[in-house]
């Protein structure tokens, strides 16, 4: 993809607004539209879950219906109020909002046992003793049906007793479960007596020592769905297969017309990472990234330490879209996203990353003049600041060459270029330090070059940005790229993940010089520093003790690389 071109969005529908209207044109539940994203409180959000939010929340927005926001809280050895947190903290940040529509699968924790009682009571549930394990080699295979449970026709008044006794703490964890009495010869492995409560003692977060049984997800979730009047729960694409247990379970709960209808899509999966809860988890733990924000993380919390825009993600959710194929999108695709974004809104700034000093011989010793430069020329209602000048100037390293290649157009002897903003200046000589490393370059300026000036318009090849010396910040830069260098590190047959890190995916400068404009700027202020890339105030960042991410380049520079 070239930097130049254009990216729109089709204007046709993708699949799920086609279904949602078609149900809206036949009246059913009385033309509603009601979403929910049911979000596990056990682990940060990642980009991944942003397009599920986009989705639950967009098509609410878009009917002008209403969207829950209700986790799944009914694991409590995995959830913590942390996530919870951070859940909500991620969904805000994306621009959306579930009003006092907040809810958890712990609300209803009443209502599924005594649903599962009624099922028991239908004989369409049973307690079985038998282990994990076992019941798992019962199930069989999709050509061949599975071996019934020698539980599976105990009587009603025992298998109550027992479900009864499970709650009340005197079987211990895995020794018993509940299961729905379905079909172990159908086609479906999901739908052979499915597991449906499990024993748990961990207290629960909300609950606490109340239960001591806890529903299965494909049990809470169609339910939880049908207690809160949704109409289309929207759910990626390994579900696809559970749908005909989630109609089944509300085959037995219904009593009206009414009936919420799941329609799977495919999940986000991005080049160059990986997505999976347990893996970023390791990531953590194992230390191979600061935290669950570590910017090179594909978190929420990550992107948005990190500079992306919460208008850059929603907008890259857009260009890849809904259907019912699972792909790998390019995080090329993201990144033009951002860098499309971050053009229009983030003021340019003159930063040096490895500085090298310039001293232009012929200019006055004291004296400081105020250039003028213009903030966003994308954005002209930004304005423009004074940068101040001097004698002593930064410029960065690779920006000069003793001896240059010819297509070279930056400074070096015999050469001339225009400091951004000021003036034309002329290589006159070099200092050198005790390692042979060139330590000082020194110029001549043209004082009617200055912008404004009667020679403003004299055209050179270079134009370099720079800093003066006397005004000039320290600070801190952190050069984040890809976490790992193979495309798809979770798909290597044969080949641990972490095997494919990529060793230089953090770079941090120490002794970078930034514009005095600067030194108010806090997390999470964005910038452009001028022919270097997109980047904005980390965390880390203090009075005094500026640290700066990258967050993008100008242009796509791996994609160069990789070719």
């Amino acid at each position: 993809m070239k930097e130049s071109e254009e990216i729109t969005k089709p204007e046709s529908q993708h699949f799920i607004e086609q279904f949602i209207e078609k149900d809206l044109s036949e009246g059913k539940n009385d033309g509603r539209v009601h979403t929910r994203f049911p979000p596990e409180p056990n682990g940060y959000l990642h980009i991944g879950h942003a397009k599920a939010i986009c989705l639950d929340f967009g098509m609410a927005e878009k009917y002008g219906g209403k969207c829950n926001l209700r986790f799944d809280d009914t694991n409590p050895t995995k959830e913590e109020v942390e996530y919870v947190d951070s859940i909500k903290e991620d969904i805000k940040w994306l621009g959306f909002t579930w009003e006092d529509r907040e809810y958890y699968a712990s609300d209803y924790f009443g209502k599924l046992w005594n649903f599962a009682v009624l099922l028991i009571n239908r004989g369409l549930a049973y307690v079985d003793d038998q282990s994990a394990e076992t019941i798992a080699e019962q199930k069989g295979t999709p050509t061949q049906p599975g071996t019934e449970s020698p539980y599976r026709n105990r009587s009603i008044e025992e298998n109550l007793d027992l479900f009864y006794r499970m709650n009340e703490g005197e079987f211990e964890e895995g020794s018993c479960v509940l299961r729905a009495r379905i079909d172990m010869a159908s086609p479906n492995l999901h739908m052979r007596d499915p597991i449906i409560y499990r024993i748990l003692k961990t207290p629960h977060h909300r609950t606490g020592t109340t239960w001591k049984v806890y529903p299965m997800y494909d049990f809470a979730h169609g339910q939880s769905d049908y207690f809160e009047g949704i109409t289309h729960s929207l759910c990626t694409l390994e579900f696809e297969v559970h749908r005909p247990l989630y109609d089944w379970f509300i085959d037995q709960l219904q009593t009206d017309d009414y009936r919420p209808r799941q329609i799977e899509f495919n999940r986000l999966n991005l080049t160059y990472t990986v997505m999976s809860k347990r893996k970023l988890l390791e990531l953590v733990k194992e230390g191979v990234v600061s935290g669950w924000d570590d910017p090179r993380m594909p978190t929420l919390c990550g992107l948005r330490r990190r500079g992306y825009t919460p208008e850059s993600v929603r907008r890259f959710v857009d260009l890849i879209g809904y259907t019912k194929v699972e792909a790998i999108n390019d995080v090329s695709l993201l990144e033009y996203a951002v860098r499309e974004d971050l053009n229009k809104r983030a003021p340019r700034v003159f930063g040096v990353l490895r500085p090298l000093k310039v001293i232009i011989t012929n200019y006055p010793e004291g004296k400081v003049e105020q250039m003028e430069i213009e903030n966003n020329p994308e954005d002209v209602t930004q304005g423009k600041r004074l940068v101040p000048f001097s004698r002593e100037i930064f410029i960065e390293r690779d920006d000069f060459m003793e001896n240059p290649p010819n297509k070279f157009f930056r400074l070096a002897p015999g050469r001339e270029v225009r400091l951004k903003g000021a003036y034309i200046i002329k290589y006159t000589g070099l200092l050198k330090d005790n390692k042979g490393e060139v330590s000082e370059v020194h110029c001549t300026y043209e004082p009617e070059t200055r912008s404004g000036g009667p020679q403003s318009d004299r055209k050179v090849k270079g134009t370099l940005h720079w800093v003066s010396a006397e005004h000039a910040l320290d600070a801190e830069v952190r050069l984040y790229d890809r976490l790992f260098n193979t495309e798809d590190p979770a798909g290597q047959k044969d080949e641990d993940y972490r095997s494919f890190l990529n060793p230089d995916s953090l770079e941090v400068l120490r002794g970078c010089k930034v514009e005095p404009s600067l030194a108010t700027a806090r997390p999470p202020d964005k910038f452009q520093f001028q022919r270097l890339g997109y980047f904005c105030v980390d965390n880390d960042s203090t009075t005094g003790n500026l640290v700066f991410n990258r967050t993008v380049g100008l242009k796509d520079t791996w994609a160069k690389l990789n070719k």
